[in-house]
């Protein structure tokens, strides 16, 4: 008996010595969390025995136990890295279709071939779909998608209208109109310039030239040139101003221009000018207060972000912003009960309860941390303790053994 009593405590300090060397080695295994072993001793089942005679019959691993306290932070340069603070999971599909579910607290993730987040496992990240303000329409996993990154954005929008506000300064001398020359800066007054768009996306430079021509009406007039060549105006270009610096003339503040026609295959341009918006005549200098215009090119990916509460918003290059869902979290009422399945990975049991879905930041939902990832919560010191231990427990269970054979030799030979 004292055999197998002391062999039983051999394969159970062997058993701690595993999940302790387990732990050790995952110690820089980012989103791991540790284990630890627990036992519990054997009897006997007799009804002859009483409880002043029974002898235990040693020890059998209860249970491996996994510890879900949240490891630290490390903070990185790639916008795809993401770390949970609190309670969650985040999850991922064996395909882009979402089926066979796995959840994980390792959030290192990048793009594959054709655009969709994945981890270094091939598992697809699952967000929730949201409306053109990164507000999520549906917060079940059913609803879910994988979540897939464009690498551009947005048709190319020809330009119509173009706001100017300005200031012309109202003690700059006259001078002739007939006289002017957009290649000669002392014919004209001031000038400014902005970019507009045709309708395939092409950028032109818009120059505008400003010509004081009368002091004692406060009149000046404009030209508007693209690429260097003029617009026809649908009516004047004059620009008029009250005696107390604003605008007049035009009435409605928008000078019009007849289409332009490119060259490069696109459809004309057809610009107006308004200048409702912050332009005036006073004696400070010339200054552009205003500039902006409603067209626009196809954009290409330039950068990533992602909110606390899990939105992932791309910036592309024409200025467009584009959220294309927000990470979907998912818990459990025991997480102790979730099988791993490796890559720092596990899958829902039983034992675990049935999948908790959520948004990151709300009800029991931690808070995502874009840029960073979640270390090991294995503490190293402790385990190296550990690891003395159970090493001194299998020594200690050997020396039983040891010694019930030196018992039982000493039995054979009388």
């Amino acid at each position: 008996m004292g055999f197998d009593t002391s062999l039983s405590g051999l394969n159970s300090a062997a058993a701690d010595l595993d999940v302790t060397s387990n732990n050790i080695a995952n110690v820089a295994t980012n989103g791991f969390k540790g284990s630890r072993a627990e036992f519990a001793d054997v009897y006997a089942s007799d009804p002859f025995n009483t409880a002043s005679t029974a002898i235990g019959d040693g020890v059998l691993l209860a249970d491996v136990r996994q510890v879900f306290s949240q490891g630290n932070l490390e903070f990185t340069d790639s916008a795809l890295d993401m770390a949970i603070t609190g309670r969650g999971f985040f999850v991922l599909g064996s395909d882009v279709g979402g089926s066979a579910l796995s959840y994980t607290r390792a959030g290192a993730f990048g793009v594959d071939g054709n655009g969709y987040i994945v981890n270094s496992g091939g598992g697809f990240l699952q967000g929730f779909p949201v409306d053109s303000s990164g507000n999520v329409t549906a917060t079940s996993l059913n609803s879910a998608t994988s979540l897939q990154v464009p690498d551009s954005f947005g048709t190319p929008v020809s330009t119509s209208n173009v706001d100017i506000g300005v200031n012309l300064p109202s003690n700059a001398p006259d001078l002739p109109i007939a006289a002017f020359d957009p290649t000669d800066a002392s014919t004209y007054t001031n000038s400014t310039s902005v970019t507009v768009y045709d309708s395939l996306g092409n950028s032109h430079i818009t120059s505008v030239y400003y010509i004081k021509t009368d002091t004692a009406t406060n009149t000046w007039e404009s030209r508007v040139f693209v690429d260097g060549s003029a617009l026809t105006p649908v009516g004047a270009e004059t620009m008029q101003f009250d005696n107390s610096g604003a605008l007049i003339v035009p009435a409605n503040g928008n000078i019009a221009y007849n289409a332009f026609a490119l060259a490069n295959g696109s459809a004309p341009l057809t610009l107006t000018l308004d200048y409702s918006n912050g332009t005036s005549q006073f004696s400070a200098a010339f200054a552009v207060t205003n500039v902006a215009q409603d067209g626009n090119t196809s954009g290409r990916l330039s950068s990533l972000d992602i909110t606390e509460t899990g939105v992932v918003n791309t910036n592309y290059t024409n200025g467009a912003t584009l959220s294309i869902g927000k990470i979907a979290l998912a818990d459990f009422r025991n997480p102790q009960g979730l099988r791993q399945v490796g890559n720092t990975s596990w899958t829902a049991t039983a034992q675990s309860g049935a999948v908790l879905a959520g948004e990151a930041g709300s009800g029991r939902f931690g808070a995502i941390e874009g840029g960073a990832l979640e270390s090991s919560n294995v503490e190293l010191t402790a385990q190296l303790v550990n690891l003395i231990t159970a090493q001194r427990n299998f020594q200690a269970n050997a020396k039983a053994i040891e010694t019930s054979n030196s018992v039982t030799q000493t039995i054979i030979n009388i």
